[in-house]
């Protein structure tokens, strides 16, 4: 009985090779696709992320996760010291910067 179900596995017309090949084909096609499409893609973006950060220097102004504007005054190795208002400083981790200002962006009042 069990060779019996072997044979009707196995491939009728010696074409199996062929169409496991299409198939190895067609998933590593896939596969490019998704890395085209999503992993480089987001790759590319967490190294712009990464370099903003390390490029932060005093008197940046930034935007933190929160939404809160403020201006660097004081740098450490994981943290920053912003100011959002006078005599008010925040001490934040430097990865809840999401923005670093231009000048044009800033509003005053």
């Amino acid at each position: 009985m069990f060779e019996y179900s072997l044979l009707l596995m196995a491939p009728q017309d010696g074409s199996g090779s062929s169409s496991m090949l299409g198939n190895v084909f067609f998933i590593l096609a896939i596969f490019a696709v998704m890395y085209f499409l999503m992993i480089r893609p987001q790759r590319k973006q967490q190294r712009e992320r990464e370099a903003m950060l390390t490029a932060l220097k005093k008197g940046d102004k930034v935007l933190v996760g929160g939404g809160i504007h403020g201006s660097i005054v004081g740098i450490e190795e994981k943290t920053l010291l912003v100011q959002i208002a006078d005599n008010v400083k925040v001490k934040i981790e430097r990865t809840a910067v999401t923005t670093v200002l231009k000048e044009a962006e800033v509003v005053t009042k």
